[in-house]
Order: structure tokens, then C-alpha cells, then sequence
């Protein structure tokens, strides 16, 4: 088993979870006579830290820590990053801020947390212009268009479709093959292959595949095939190419249509389910993947169902992490600690989806949350991790940087 992913993201089939209800639960009556006024830390980024409910016998009065980051993108910019500046492996989010010499972070997206590939994305990742992870049940994500002026920021959800073509001209995907063209589907990136699937791997996820020996693999370079390794395990990954991975009838195809020395090419896009998105998504350089989608149009509005994510999921009380964009067009970046009595119990998906309503927030989206959630401030961890052994290494960070005026 190459590894496993956080069991609050275990999946149940659709079917089961449009019979499941969905009891929205009220946000709790909050007691406002804290301060909340944001100090200025750096030019364009605000921090706050509140603490809100009390203890009780029952936790629904709570109390909830809550730590939040508002960003002026005119002003700051927003940068994601891997752990180890590769596909795999993880790093604390406070180490990622500091080797990058980021004024404050937030931990990132979902990943694997065991096995070979641990730190490996569950999700979307794209970094620089170049995917290195494919979305994960079409969940919601974070998308980034930077530009000298400004840092736009999208929220939504995104599909994966590619293909490998042999044989065939090179470039985007096609309605029809080539005459002499084998075409594959491209099945994902960078992960561990499931039955019958067809992968590739491309050199920002690690020197080698890391695969086991099950399957077949056909090493590329400058878009012409190298080798064909069958039964032999990872390969090594060319800088300048990628390797196509394959099991079961996948590698049965590969086997029979790929040949040392032939032509090959990769092609894929990502297309939002919000059509008039399209030409936005296109622009974005950078996306995390996160989920569930937690308010649309300045309105709750919980994607659960839609994303394929259980319940308890939805309803429990756990630490959690968001990303939200306001009303006023600056960025939040929050998080609510949990699992603690007496310090902080944790918020369910409408509880948080109501304290960013509170906030400004008009479109906003689940992050990973639990063990992982963490924010960083000026080098120093701000938040109360949940883990025993304190903050949680991860796989990526949103990683905040005040802009040279």
C-alpha cells in the first residue's frame, strides 16, 4: 500500500451520500465583546486573533481560537509552495515561510500522508504554469493570476482531461486521431497508479517514479521515447521529458503501441464547471486544490455532496482552514483550532461558512484542515495545532510576501 489519505476525507459512493441528509447547523450566538481590529504587519497584510465562545460541560458554547490574515492583493501577493521544493514529501508550514522568507502563511491543500508518497497532492497543484497534480472528484479550488498591479484570486472547481498520442502530431487534445496515431487517456500525475490505469510523471515531482514493479513504463525525452521498461519499477525522470506508467490493460496497451524511438506527446487541460470561468482559469499560474466550497455569491453554500466528501465531514467539529475572498476585494486567510476543551473545540463546515459570511466574505472554500492547520506570523506559529507532537508537517503552503512599493 503506497499510502493513505486523512480518514475525514474517506469517501462513500455517491449514491449513498444523496440519500444522507444535510442538517445545516446554526452558527452559535457569538459574544462580540472582543476587539477585532486587525493590526498591520507588513504593508498590505492585516493579522487578528480572537477567542470567542466559553467553556462548558457541552461544547456547543465552545471556545473557538480563531487566527486570521486579511491581504490587500494590490499591496501583497499570495505564493504557493511544495514541501522540499518537489511533488513529494512533506515540511512544516512555519519552515516553508521562513526558507522563503514570507511575512505569514497558512497550510495548503490535502495530501498523502503515509507511504512512499507521502506529501504527495490529493488534489489540484499546479505551480509556476506546470501541473503537477490533476483535481481530485472535481473539487473546489484556489486559483492565482499574478500581475504586477494586483494578485487575482479564483475560487471553484475544476475537471482533469489529457491523453498521450503516439505516433501522431504533437499538441492539444484532439476530436479525432491521426491516421498512424495510438491515443491513451492520461488517467492522473505524480501518484500511485490504481487497476488498469495509464499515469505520467513529469521531473517537478521527484527524480524517479517511485513506482513498484507492477507495470510498464516508457521513459521520454524531448517528446521521443527512450526506453521501455517493463516489470522493472521506478524510473528515473528525464529533465527535459516525463514517463508514461502503466498497469493492467493499460500496460498491455502501452506494451503493444509504444515503441523505443517513437514519437510521443502529452497533452492535457483543466476546465471549470463554471463555463463562464473558462477564460479566467486559462490566465491562472498557480491552483491548490482544497474542499468542500464553502459560500458562493455571498451566500452559504457547502459542496459536500457535489465533491463526493462524507458528512461527518461536513457536521463534526475539527480544526479547519480557509481561503475566502471579501466583499471589499482583499483576501482572508483563517483558521479555527479544535480538538482541545477548554481552549478550542472546533468548528463544523456551517459554523466557519458563517464566521467568513461575518467577515466580508462573498466566495470562499475549505482548506485541509485537523492536525494540519496552522498559520504562521512573522516566522512564529500563531495557532494552537491539534497534534500531541505539536505543528504537522505538509505537503504545501499559501505563503503571503507585502509587495516592493
Amino acid at each position: 500500500m503506497a499510502g493513505s489519505v486523512s480518514p475525514l476525507l474517506q469517501l462513500q459512493s455517491l449514491a449513498q451520500t444523496q440519500l444522507t441528509s444535510q442538517a445545516t447547523q446554526p452558527s452559535p450566538t457569538w459574544r462580540q465583546s472582543e476587539s477585532q481590529t486587525f493590526q498591520t504587519i507588513a504593508p498590505g497584510v492585516e493579522y487578528l486573533q480572537i477567542t470567542r465562545g466559553e467553556s462548558s460541560p457541552v461544547e456547543t458554547t465552545g471556545p473557538w481560537l480563531i487566527n486570521m490574515l486579511r491581504v490587500d492583493p494590490t499591496r501583497a501577493s499570495l505564493q504557493v509552495f511544495h514541501a522540499l521544493d518537489e511533488g513529494v514529501g512533506v515540511e512544516t508550514t512555519s519552515s516553508l515561510a521562513v526558507r522563503h522568507k514570507a511575512v505569514a502563511a497558512i497550510n495548503g491543500g490535502y495530501f498523502r500522508t503515509t507511504g512512499t508518497f507521502r506529501g504527495e497532492s490529493v488534489g489540484s497543484l499546479m505551480l509556476d504554469g506546470k501541473l503537477i497534480s490533476e483535481p481530485h472528484y472535481d473539487r473546489a479550488a484556489m486559483g492565482l493570476i499574478t500581475q504586477p498591479e494586483t494578485t487575482q484570486v479564483l475560487l471553484g472547481h475544476l475537471r482533469f482531461v489529457a491523453e498521450i498520442s503516439v505516433g501522431g502530431r504533437s499538441g492539444s487534445l484532439r476530436a479525432q486521431p491521426a491516421r498512424g496515431e495510438a491515443r491513451h487517456a492520461v488517467n492522473g500525475l505524480n501518484r500511485p497508479l490504481s487497476k488498469d490505469e495509464l499515469l505520467v510523471f513529469t521531473p517537478e515531482f521527484h527524480k524517479t517514479t517511485l513506482t513498484t514493479p507492477d507495470g510498464a513504463e516508457a521513459v521520454v525525452r524531448n517528446g521521443s521515447v527512450l526506453t521501455v521498461r517493463d516489470h522493472q519499477g521506478s524510473s528515473e525522470i528525464p529533465a527535459d521529458g516525463f514517463v508514461v506508467s502503466a498497469v493492467g490493460n493499460s500496460r498491455e496497451w502501452l506494451l503493444s503501441n509504444v515503441r523505443r524511438g517513437a514519437r510521443i506527446s502529452f497533452s492535457w487541460r483543466l476546465t471549470p464547471l463554471d463555463p463562464k470561468q473558462e477564460a479566467s482559469w486559462r490566465r491562472a499560474n498557480t491552483i491548490l486544490g482544497g474542499g468542500p466550497q464553502l459560500i458562493r455569491d455571498g451566500k452559504v453554500e457547502i459542496t459536500n455532496v457535489q465533491e463526493k466528501v462524507l458528512p461527518a465531514f461536513r457536521n463534526d467539529r475539527h480544526p479547519r482552514t480557509a481561503i475566502a475572498r471579501l466583499t471589499s476585494r482583499k483576501l482572508l486567510l483563517l483558521t479555527v483550532d479544535g480538538r482541545q476543551p477548554g481552549i478550542s473545540v472546533g468548528m463544523s463546515l456551517d459554523m466557519l461558512a458563517n464566521l467568513l459570511l461575518e467577515f466580508g466574505a462573498d466566495e470562499a472554500i475549505n482548506l485541509d484542515g485537523g492536525g494540519s492547520t496552522t498559520m504562521v506570523v512573522r516566522d512564529k506559529v500563531v495557532n494552537r495545532p491539534s497534534d500531541s507532537t505539536g505543528e504537522r508537517p505538509v505537503s504545501d503552503a499559501i505563503l503571503v510576501f507585502p509587495k516592493n512599493n
